[in-house]
């Protein structure tokens, strides 16, 4: 450890060369956002589909289909479903989206039977703004998740047109599922009158099974039942269902990986860089202080502390600004009616801030270990 009175030479020594330091800062910073960006995307992914033992629901699809606009099964089926082994609640839903394709900017809505809400996804959102009661008594109301009404300015009595349906916000909600938060939830009714043709059919069922163990024999019965049906299903838990629709964006967001490792390597190539040139410019200065009596063991960790120091600023800078960028730009990415979002992290910016530190000390040692080694006399020569 270096004793805080040696701090403030740890800064003149940074300071020196201040154009050198301003771009190594620089770069530091901007490999951090880049890995912090990068790695808030893995975590959206990762929370989005990795299964949990606890997972007790399945969505009916229809088989063969990718996208809402194609899925279309007959709304009697949930009368089915629910006669079947295991099968706790069923609730129809009717999915429409602005854009099916992947786009940042896509809002979607989800069609349920109002008197079925409260006790099936309602029970899982605080409505902040408005009321429920106001959504169901009110047929072309909806409720909208709290980032699409600050993305898009909407509080409770306003209306707003997406892909030809017009709806009235009877108020905003807040979930504890992130992807829930860039939705609207409307009357399947309406819904269903607002599209052309879809009057007693839906996109996909939503299955809540009586035991999580239970989840892949329940979704083969259901795909079984319907195997020689005129509409076949196909049956996936839900985060399975999740990984399929993203499935490109998972293989994107992989690749985007190894750029934020390849950012890391970055940083220890840039602090070490900055550090050697700078114990190669101060051959004498550290001669003079070795006849004034610091010790190597005191100089190599001076030299420690000045790489440590200049990874862990330029780190902050980085970081810090991942974090507003995300915040305040709340990016979320859509494909086929599935939301994933980009949350700012503070867990993800601290496990960064810990790894930059560790690659600046790291990156300094080896020209800390130099300096020490250098008898005075040769030091005294040099230049």
């Amino acid at each position: 450890m270096l004793p805080p009175k040696y701090l403030p030479m740890v800064a003149k020594h940074i300071t020196r060369h201040r154009g050198r330091t301003f771009l190594t800062l620089a770069g530091i910073a901007t490999t951090a956002f880049l890995f912090y960006v990068v790695r808030v995307l893995n975590e959206a992914v990762r929370s989005a589909t990795e299964a949990s033992a606890a997972d007790a629901t399945l969505v009916v699809y229809r088989r063969d289909r990718y996208c809402p606009f194609s899925s279309r099964l007959p709304e009697d089926y949930a009368r089915q479903i629910a006669k079947l082994p295991g099968v706790r609640s069923v609730l129809p839903m009717q999915i429409l989206v602005s854009n099916c394709r992947a786009s940042l900017d896509v809002v979607t809505f989800r069609g349920v039977p109002p008197e079925a809400f409260a006790s099936t996804v309602g029970r899982e959102i605080e409505v902040v703004e408005g009321s429920l009661a106001d959504w169901q008594r009110r047929g072309d109301a909806a409720l909208v998740g709290q980032r699409l009404a600050q993305r898009r300015g909407l509080r409770p009595g306003d209306r707003f047109s997406i892909a030809g349906v017009t709806v009235t916000v009877a108020g905003v909600f807040q979930s504890p599922h992130p992807a829930d938060r860039e939705i609207a939830y409307t009357h399947l009714e309406f819904l269903q009158r607002s599209s052309r043709d879809m009057l007693g059919t839906v996109t996909q069922f939503i299955l809540t099974v009586d035991d999580p163990l239970l989840l892949d024999e329940v979704a083969r019965s259901v795909d079984t039942h319907f195997a020689s049906a005129q509409d076949p299903t196909a049956t996936w838990s839900e985060k399975a269902f999740t990984a399929r629709a993203v499935a490109d964006v998972i293989e994107l967001v992989q690749v985007a990986s190894w750029l934020g490792w390849g950012a890391l390597a970055a940083v220890f190539g840039l602090v070490a860089n900055a550090i050697g040139l700078a114990v190669q410019g101060r051959v004498r200065d550290h001669a003079v202080l070795q006849t004034l009596g610091y010790g190597k063991g005191l100089i190599a960790r001076l030299i420690l502390a000045e790489s440590a120091l200049l990874s862990l600023t330029g780190a902050v800078v980085g970081l810090a600004a991942g974090m507003a960028v995300l915040h305040w730009g709340r990016f979320s990415f859509s494909m086929e009616g599935l939301t994933l979002q980009a949350n700012a992290s503070m867990g993800t910016a601290l496990a960064g801030l810990a790894l930059c530190l560790g690659l600046g000390v790291l990156a300094g040692v080896f020209p800390a270990w130099q300096a020490s080694r250098r008898p005075i006399v040769s030091c005294l020569r040099a230049g």
